[in-house]
């Protein structure tokens, strides 16, 4: 299939430092890519992809505040669209800023959505494109626009034979984003301190946070047990997480995801959070850390994370959060909106039999397990994937009952394909079979150390 990848250019693909949006880009362009497809990438020049690279401006924009970056976007989806015929699907991450040029093709145009939704400004840009094919990265997301084309809800995913990870941690906790209220760096901060533990924060401050973090977090810094030590690169963001205690991040916001609950998962890293926004959709209480909704509650947690399994939180992140799982998805998304997917289910047995990477076990090496490739250009969709973890684990408990497994993304909703079916009969997406998923298994469960 050939695919088009929009981007926004404010921060290059993959990020050096801070970047969820160009993060989870990187790692769909490179999964697409290994399962064959033939996947166009329209980024900054700054960008490095295994995908063809068609540069919009040298240098990634950052957030300058003297730039007008909307006038920049705009030029890039003319220059995508002005190529559409190239494409059997245009995938865009710029969102709501691609809906005028959508009717320009015949081409389909699938819009993942990054951010939060509950604004009454997107409730009225939304609705005037009611056929946009639109993909929600949690079912919680989607709660203000529930009336809107949602196609399928993807979570996203990273690479988790990449992160390094430690069964032996040390004595701290990590916060790890940015500065702001919403994500809590001032109640991490009290959390750490009622708990006796120490926090090392790595996070960026932004020129809108800037008052905030004057005046709220910094006097709060005045602690022995607090170590700041501001935006960090990403591998140095792996290697705090991998060795921490737990990822505290206390939000007060709708969170429409969170990668770094996911990335803290695939270092077997528990997460210690509050139960707002998607938390409940993707964290598991007691089994990925624990959820709860106040200071002392959390610091109460934080004595007790080292209870958590770090193997069963990688475990949970290989089943739930692998690039694979999520490229597949995104793949049965497009065939969808463009009617040309073939589906293959992969029985237990033949799982079984695969040769497959234990991406469960402790490594620090920085390397992308093997995907089962396609010719390129191909249609059909090789359900080989992490989910051969979840077949090894059903052998070991003796559960081979030869049930067929798939990635599909309409499992995530009963709204996933065929958009608006729910309100009407007309114009609906054909919809792709439906596959079950399999049910947690016991490398899930929490256990004592």
């Amino acid at each position: 299939m050939r695919i088009a990848q929009i981007v926004p250019l404010h921060i290059s693909v993959p990020p050096r430092g801070y970047g969820g949006t160009e993060r989870v880009v990187a790692n769909l362009t490179e999964a697409l890519v290994q399962l064959g497809h033939d996947v166009t990438l329209f980024a900054s020049g700054d960008s490095h992809t295994s995908a063809q690279l068609v540069p919009m401006l040298p240098e990634a924009l950052s957030f300058n505040s003297s730039v007008d970056a909307v006038a920049y976007h705009i030029a890039l989806l003319d220059a995508v669209y002005r190529r559409a015929d190239e494409f059997d699907v245009i995938h865009s991450h710029l969102d709501y800023l691609t809906l005028p040029f959508i009717s320009r093709t015949s081409t389909p145009t699938v819009i993942t959505l990054h951010g939060r939704l509950d604004l009454p400004e997107y409730r009225r840009v939304f609705s005037a494109w009611p056929d946009a094919n639109l993909i929600s990265i949690s079912l919680s997301q989607r709660t203000p626009l529930p009336d809107v084309n949602w196609i399928a809800n993807i979570h996203h995913s990273v690479d988790v034979k990449s992160f390094p990870m430690s069964e032996q941690p040390g004595d701290y906790l990590v916060f790890v984003g940015r500065i702001s209220p919403d994500k809590g760096p001032d109640r991490a901060i009290a959390i750490a301190k009622q708990a006796g533990i120490p926090l090392k924060i790595a996070a960026k401050v932004d020129p809108q946070d800037r008052k905030y973090f004057e005046q709220i977090v910094r006097p709060m810094l005045d602690d022995p047990l607090i170590e700041f030590l501001g935006n960090v690169g990403e591998q140095k963001k792996r290697t705090l997480m991998c060795n921490a205690l737990a990822l505290l991040l206390p939000i007060d916001w709708p969170e429409p995801f969170g990668m770094v609950f996911i990335e803290a998962l695939a270092c077997g890293t528990p997460v210690l959070t509050c139960p707002y926004g998607a938390v409940p959709e993707i964290l598991q209480d007691g089994v990925t850390g624990y959820i709860r909704g106040t200071v002392e509650e959390l610091a109460e947690a934080a004595r007790q994370v080292h209870s958590i399994s770090r193997v069963g939180c990688r475990a949970y992140a290989v089943r739930h959060f692998d690039i694979r799982r999520m490229a597949l998805e995104y793949v049965n998304a497009y065939g969808a909106v463009t009617r040309r997917a073939t589906f293959f289910p992969l029985t237990a047995d033949a799982a079984d039999a695969a040769d497959t990477a234990d991406v469960i076990s402790v490594t620090s090496a920085n390397e992308t397990a093997p995907i089962t490739a396609l010719a390129p250009g191909s249609d059909s969709v090789p359900l080989r994937s992490s989910r051969q973890v979840d077949q090894r684990d059903r052998r070991d408990r003796g559960d081979r009952d030869g049930e067929a497994v798939g990635v599909n993304a309409a499992t995530k909703t009963p709204d996933a394909a065929g958009g608006r079916e729910q309100r009407k009969n007309a114009g609906t997406l054909p919809q792709p079979p439906q596959m079950p998923l399999m049910s947690p298994g016991a490398d899930e469960q929490q256990v004592s150390n």
